[in-house]
């Protein structure tokens, strides 16, 4: 494509930007002017440079302005959307050939270990299966985890099965006619190493990769995709799929999740555990020492111990057992060697994943450094922490699960809970050092307070910990505590009065059973963080703290508050449990209220005008609700507020809940969970005609819940928890059309489940566990296309009778 192709359609819609009227059209019509100068531009500078600058990366241009020239008639939906992925085209060549390769992993050791059965399941799975038709399946995981070893495996396997078969590496260099070069070379007879190839243009080398494929069986592992407008690009290269005709599979290997119906089946690499570990050491040392070492147990040990660090990445495994087999060698004894460890390599290799964020995530990677290594991490608490500094938390626990920084390690009913790789918490310690004024002070070391810290991590062992004076406390805006909580015995009250600054307050897990009355000059806080200590009192002074917007003193058996909550009209998140007011709670004087969870049906009232005012409120836990309850009271009042969506239902210990007909008055309701024992279920016209998700948990209901709740138009999700008595479950002709997840635990006496035909049609994940009756499984399950994920935990005898049923 000319430049002056460019430049004639530029100057054609400047003169229709001119003469229209319409502000829409005119705003389109600037954007389109935009990107074709971008494209321009880009046009002439690597013609000035093309001694400097790969011909790859003008062809990719043009065809970006051959695929932008061609949509000018598309519907204006469809254009917007190809603005936005042409300018991030764009801004990918932008990086230019001496960028650095910031998504190439380093290349692991032929070393393999741990994935034997993974290996087995996917070959099946995908080789073979022999089914026609195709099949796109991603590897998923962080640097250095072994997505490349296990892709390598499965390519030794299955590639010979295949007519053609191809292994491409992807960097973030990697140009679209790089790739299109690479396939051509490996998967079209006679051009292994023609240079002509440079010479043709994109779409040439498009229809010549198609018109060979046509018909054949393929197989083509595509090593480290960076982003999904990669894969996007790639199909548009290869056959159309053809359910009837020949067979391919396209293997990604990628830190990145794929959210496209096109990925059949995503599989997330986890790190080893501490035997496999041990393993991959071991192997790695004899390839090193080129001999069999055997180590006594208490060597076995250490060595463990030590690799625990490490946190079962493979790529510092190994190269921790590289550096050891290289001192080994020099004649160090491996009792010495088993002392320390040194991650300074794999730390460099994984630094990428905190470079390439972008820098307005940046920030949120830095405050990971506030929780314990490998600690289980609460989304809703990462959120809040992040809120009180100021930055935005749309989205961002998404993104990091989406690029293998954060592990999903369990999905709750409305939040997630994480783990952060330790060699990642590392980094973020480091970056949050250089770049935010983190210090981190230790009870085991000899640490000082700085002058300049502005947010402070003490970790407390069980060595005396010196208290720290006033100085260094007036710049903190973050003060966070790990370990136990003996050290604030000895703290004065002048200690809390020192911390005008202070935003974040957190001392979760820490053993507090007092808290100083003096914590109310602290003015500035808005994150207080009390959960799981062993606090009697919450003090009357927090009534002081005006700009607290979340208060946690969940879990603290049981709390005595004062009547000062409803003053602390900025709270935004109240989380509770087991707590005694003196007075009920006058929830509508928190006007600015998210999140309540949980307060007692009986500790709470809503006699105001403003009730219906709280915009905000959206989730809302009750406990102790009993066959004395007043819920249709509850349920018209909770109507009233217009954006609940989350309602959590507790019941009392030793009585049973009234049954909910009148929930349905919550006509917003999206998410119910009850917890507790209940007589029966509301029929399905009862229940809020916009619910997606319940969970039922501990209500031993007497009757089969699902013909009721395989009526609700739009459930999403249904997770049973030894909620039902019976031995028998039937799922209708048709029921459950739209169900996408079914958990079902702890159902003591279940012997069967019946499916009928044509139901959960829509099913992807099944989880079935500790059923110890429940010995046959419906065959309707083999004929549930959309379902991804199977899993039963049961007995030996019982898994291995189902297994041999097929």
């Amino acid at each position: 494509m000319a430049e002056a192709e460019v430049l004639g359609k530029i100057q054609d819609l400047e003169s229709l930007h001119v003469t229209c009227t319409d502000m829409d059209e005119r705003e389109m019509l600037e954007g389109k002017i935009e990107v074709l100068k971008e494209i321009l531009d880009l046009l002439r500078d690597m013609k000035m440079e093309e001694r400097s600058m790969p011909k790859y990366l003008i062809d990719d241009l043009v065809e970006f302005g051959q695929d932008y020239m061609e949509m000018i008639s598309l519907n204006d939906c469809y254009k917007t959307a190809m603005l936005r992925g042409l300018r991030y085209q764009i801004e990918m060549i932008n990086f230019g050939p001496d960028e650095k390769n910031i998504g190439d992993e380093k290349k692991e050791e032929e070393v393999v270990v741990g994935l034997e059965e993974i290996v087995k399941k996917l070959v099946k799975r995908a080789i073979l299966k022999n089914s026609n038709g195709s099949q796109i399946m991603s590897i998923k995981g962080m640097i250095g985890i072994g997505k490349t070893t296990l892709a390598r495996q499965l390519y030794k396997a299955g590639a010979s099965q295949f007519q053609c078969h191809a292994w491409v590496c992807i960097t973030s260099g990697t140009t679209n006619k790089e790739m299109l070069i690479k396939l051509i070379h490996q998967m079209v007879e006679g051009y292994q190493r023609d240079p002509s190839l440079e010479e043709m243009d994109n779409r040439s080398l498009q229809h010549m990769l198609r018109q060979h494929l046509q018909g054949l069986s393929y197989f083509i592992v595509l090593d480290n995709m960076l982003k999904e407008t990669k894969l996007k690009y790639i199909l548009k290269c290869l056959p159309s799929p053809d359910i009837f005709g020949s067979r391919s599979i396209l293997l990604l290997t990628s830190r990145y999740e794929f959210r496209t119906p096109d990925v059949n089946y995503t599989h997330e690499m986890k790190a080893l555990d501490s035997d496999n570990s041990w393993k991959l050491f071991l192997k790695t040392i004899n390839k090193f020492t080129s001999e069999e070492i055997n180590f006594s147990k208490e060597l076995e040990r250490k060595g463990k111990e030590m690799l625990t660090k490490c946190g079962g990445l493979p790529i510092a495994i190994i190269d921790v057992a590289r550096k050891k087999a290289k001192q080994r060698l020099s004649g160090i004894k491996w009792e010495e060697l088993f002392d320390s460890i040194d991650l300074s390599e794999s730390l460099k290799s994984l630094e990428p994943m905190y470079h390439e964020l972008e820098e307005e995530l940046k920030p949120h990677f830095l405050y990971f450094s506030f929780f314990k290594e490998n600690a289980i991490m609460r989304e809703e608490k990462m959120e809040k922490i992040w809120a009180a500094n100021g930055l935005d938390v749309v989205l961002a626990t998404k993104i990091f699960v989406d690029r293998s920084i954060l592990e999903v390690v369990k999905k709750k009913v409305t939040k997630r809970t994480c783990r952060l790789h330790p060699l990642l918490h590392m980094i973020s310690i480091q970056k949050a050092e250089e770049g935010m004024g983190l210090e981190i002070l230790r009870s085991n070391g000899n640490s000082r307070p700085s002058q300049n810290a502005r947010h402070r991590v003490i970790v407390c062992g069980r060595d005396k910990f010196n208290h720290f004076s006033i100085e260094g406390s007036k710049h903190l805006i973050s003060l966070i505590f790990h370990g136990g909580g003996g050290y604030l015995y000895e703290a004065s009250s002048s200690y809390w009065e020192s911390f005008q600054l202070l935003k974040i307050l957190d001392m979760e897990d820490f053993g507090v059973k007092t808290l100083s009355e003096t914590i109310g000059a602290m003015v500035e806080l808005r994150y207080l963080g009390l959960r799981n200590n062993y606090l009697q009192v919450i003090p009357h002074s927090l009534v002081h703290l005006e700009n607290l917007e979340v208060l946690d003193i969940a879990l603290n058996f049981i709390v005595e508050v004062s009547d000062i909550m409803w003053q602390m009209s900025n709270l935004r998140f109240l989380h509770m449990s087991d707590v005694i007011f003196q007075k009920p709670l006058k929830v509508d004087a928190l006007w600015k209220l998210e999140t309540l969870t949980y307060i007692s049906i009986y500790d709470w009232t809503f006699e105001g005008p403003g009730f219906n005012i709280m915009y905000d409120f959206q989730t809302l836990g009750i406990e102790e609700v009993d066959d004395n309850s007043d819920v249709g009271t509850l349920f018209a009042k909770l109507a009233e507020l217009p954006n609940l969506r989350y309602l959590f239902l507790r019941g009392s210990r030793f009585r049973s809940m009234p049954c909910l007909e009148e929930i349905g008055a919550i006509q917003g309701l999206m998410v119910l969970k009850v917890d507790g024992r209940i007589d029966r279920l509301p029929s399905a016209d009862k229940l809020p005609k916009w619910i997606t998700y319940i969970a039922l948990v501990n209500t031993c209901l007497d009757k089969d819940p699902m013909p009721i709740l395989e009526k609700l138009g739009i459930l999403y999700k249904l997770k049973l928890r030894n909620a039902y008595t019976g031995r028998e479950m039937v799922i209708q002709q048709g029921g459950f059309r739209t169900l996408k997840v079914l958990c079902i635990n702890e159902l003591w006496n279940l012997r069967m489940i019946q499916v009928d035909d044509d139901a959960m049609w829509s099913l992807g994940k099944l989880e079935i566990n500790n059923c110890p009756y429940l010995e046959t499984l419906p065959e309707r399950i083999r004929w549930m296309s959309e379902l991804q994920k199977f899993k039963m935990v049961t007995t030996k005898h019982i898994a291995t009778k189902i297994r041999n049923s097929g």
